[in-house]
């Protein structure tokens, strides 16, 4: 897996998919002129890319995560002050989650790419619910300045999509995704039990 994210890293290991986690090291940047799946995806191909040509014989997985309200790309909030305004931003409206997804083996020149987008709907937030969910300092290393699978959910009304792709990796589609490499990761578990 070429990501650093303890979330992905912990999505794939309730799956039971034996992996590295190898970061690619690949610098996030928000600012190009791309629609956010575009984004998401083109990031995603560049981790799988670096990982994949280190290591040929491996199936590698690069997946990027993106936040987008209205035309505003948000990606992690650098500071306190960034995450409450990203969190007052999102307050009372819809946005929508991209996860680009890469699947890459070099050696056999396999590529399979997808994007995954879910639109999540907060509830309105006072400047104290703010402030207090920025003080469970979830806030800093996600996308958007909140993370839906701990004290974020109490953050969202409803989605309309996947939940785990808001968390950071759409697993029904990996799992589609797997097959074309001949891994089915559903069969895998009836040989596991």
């Amino acid at each position: 897996m070429a990501s650093a994210s303890p979330r992905r890293a912990a999505l794939l290991r309730s799956l039971g998919v034996p992996f590295r986690v190898l970061p690619s090291q690949i610098e996030e940047n928000t600012k190009l002129n791309l629609a956010a799946p575009e984004l998401a995806l083109k990031q995603a191909g560049q981790k799988a890319e670096v990982i994949a040509l280190r290591h040929p014989q491996a199936i590698v997985l690069g997946a990027d995560t993106i936040v987008c309200c209205g035309e505003e790309v948000l990606g992690k909030p650098r500071d306190y002050r960034e995450a409450f305004q990203m969190l007052q931003m999102l307050a009372g409206r819809v946005h929508e989650v991209s996860t680009g997804l890469v699947l890459r083996q070099e050696s056999t020149g396999r590529l399979r790419e997808e994007v995954v987008t879910t639109r999540v709907f907060f509830r309105n937030l006072s400047e104290e619910e703010i402030r207090g969910y920025l003080a469970t300092g979830e806030s800093f290393d996600k996308a958007g300045g909140y993370g839906i699978q701990g004290y974020g959910a109490l953050l969202v009304e409803k989605i309309e999509g996947c939940y785990f792709n808001v968390v950071g990796l759409p697993l029904a589609k990996l799992g589609e995704m797997f097959k074309d490499f001949g891994v089915d990761l559903l069969c895998r578990c009836l040989n596991t039990i």
